[in-house]
């Protein structure tokens, strides 16, 4: 068991978004901790995110790597794009995720480009639109990414064929 959890780790991309010193002020001075922002994904669709709160530096990353883990979506790719624009919303944080051509490269800020890099999206125009927090840029991505349509769903449902879908 313990071998297949060392090959599990291999197989991922785990990036750190943002690492956040907070200290909280007590009768001895300040106590210090961190919070981590992880993104863990295995570069073939399936992505997830996590925060954590520790003491300590690994510890708050380990926490955030075991909770992006647990919540991995599996994002739906048309070779190495998205199959089509979409509008991810979280609070008042926008991001607009838009197709590309082949070799177009991730054209996207700091957490869009983690995320997308992680999921296995090589193609991908976005831009960041209102908040400018961190998590919330996140949960909005991971938002979009889960309403994307699976063309093989859409083409059952509408009793066609996926050739006849992408032409």
């Amino acid at each position: 068991m313990a071998y297949k959890d060392r090959n599990e780790d291999k197989e991922f991309v785990e990036k750190l978004i943002r690492l956040n010193r907070v200290s909280k002020a007590i009768k001895g001075g300040r106590k210090m901790s961190f919070s981590a922002l992880m993104v863990v994904g295995d570069g073939k669709g399936r992505v997830g995110y996590g925060f954590g709160k520790a003491n300590d530096v690994t510890e708050a990353i380990r926490k955030s790597v075991e909770k992006a883990r647990k919540n991995m979506i599996t994002v739906p790719l048309k070779k190495s794009t998205i199959p089509h624009e979409i509008l991810g919303e979280y609070k008042s944080a926008n991001v607009l995720l838009k197709p590309a051509a082949p070799g177009t490269g991730i054209i996207a800020g700091g957490p869009v480009r983690a995320v997308m890099e992680a999921a296995g999206i090589h193609d991908v125009l976005s831009k960041s639109l209102g908040s400018k927090n961190t998590m919330n840029i996140v949960k909005g991505v991971f938002n979009g990414l889960e309403n994307l349509f699976d063309a093989k769903k859409v083409a059952d449902g509408r009793g066609k064929k996926l050739e006849e879908f992408w032409g």
